[in-house]
């Protein structure tokens, strides 16, 4: 007897990521969750430079400033709230001093640039279509970042407007690296602040408007995180308490799936190993300075430096 419906996967033919991939990931609270797995299993990544950005049109302003390398000024950013903001970025980058944000802002823009460069996989997770303009500068926001919500229009995108601003993603980064595997996925993350019904449109419309361009000829994909949430997971079991994020029993399954589609089977291998030391680094001894702890330690340095060996670029 089956008790669950599975969403059928199969392994990436091509291009699947490794240890000499490079993985650029942008979007929603999602992106985190799968950017602390590429950290613990320590593939080399990038991870939302400008704070997590929710809306299509926000990761467009990013990649295209960064491939144009925008200088930040004080024209770019305001004060509120005893803080210095900007309209591009998560609040995590907010600072007190303008010099200190301006100085992160422009520093994140030239990582991010030569990211795209280099990356083998960009990975852009979608949260949501709702979006706020701001009334004064006619331009759409990244972060209110609390501010008055006077002081903003809401709009809902269609899928037109989406599909357009994710072809536009994709043309900009081609433009610098052709070869470059783009993988959508769609927060499973609901937006209840919006609405119920509310955040099942928006949902809806970025799906949709994902499906206009992904082309696994292309090296345009889709991966269905949001239905493995919504279908496989549809207990409130893998929840946290505020019933809207998943929970790490949840996110372990997800990265499990996204890991047997999209991580070579010789890279899983490694991962076995890295996961063996970072348990081991995380071991508490009963007596640190016992015989057995001190032999533990010996065989930790000796697991340490031959997977070092094979890929220099591993740091623990």
């Amino acid at each position: 007897m089956k008790l669950q419906t599975e969403i059928p996967l199969q392994p990436q033919q091509h291009n699947q990521i490794d240890y000499n991939s490079s993985v650029l990931l942008l979007g929603s609270c999602f992106v985190e969750n799968i950017g602390k797995k590429l950290d613990y299993f320590k593939f080399k990544n990038l991870q939302n430079p400008f704070g997590i950005l929710f809306h299509p049109k926000a990761i467009e302003t990013l990649i295209t400033n960064a491939i144009n390398e925008k200088e930040y000024t004080e024209s770019d950013i305001f004060f509120h709230n005893e803080q210095w903001h900007s309209f591009n970025a998560h609040s995590k980058l907010s600072q007190p001093l303008k010099e200190g944000l301006l100085k992160d802002l422009n520093k994140e823009i030239k990582s991010t640039n030569q990211q795209i460069h280099d990356a083998t996989h960009i990975i852009v997770t979608l949260g949501t279509a709702w979006i706020y303009r701001h009334i004064k500068t006619n331009t759409l926001v990244a972060n209110c970042h609390k501010v008055p919500q006077k002081k903003f229009l809401k709009e809902l995108l269609v899928v037109d407007e989406i599909t357009e601003s994710l072809q536009s993603i994709i043309t900009r980064i081609r433009s610098v690296n052709k070869k470059v595997s783009i993988i959508f996925t769609v927060s499973p993350v609901r937006h209840i602040k919006d609405g119920f019904i509310e955040n099942t449109q928006s949902k809806a419309h970025l799906i949709a408007a994902i499906h206009q361009v992904v082309e696994p000829r292309n090296h345009l994909h889709y991966f269905p995180s949001y239905e493995i949430m919504m279908d496989e997971l549809r207990d409130y079991r893998f929840y946290n308490e505020d019933m809207l994020h998943p929970n790490q029993t949840a996110i372990n399954y997800i990265w499990d799936k996204f890991q047997n589609v999209w991580v070579s089977k010789e890279a899983s291998k490694i991962m076995g190993d890295v996961d063996s030391i970072q348990k081991g680094l995380l071991h508490k001894p009963f007596n640190q300075k016992s015989e057995a702890h001190q032999k533990f330690l010996q065989n930790l340095e000796v697991k340490k430096v031959r997977l070092q060996k094979k890929i220099p670029h591993i740091k623990f």
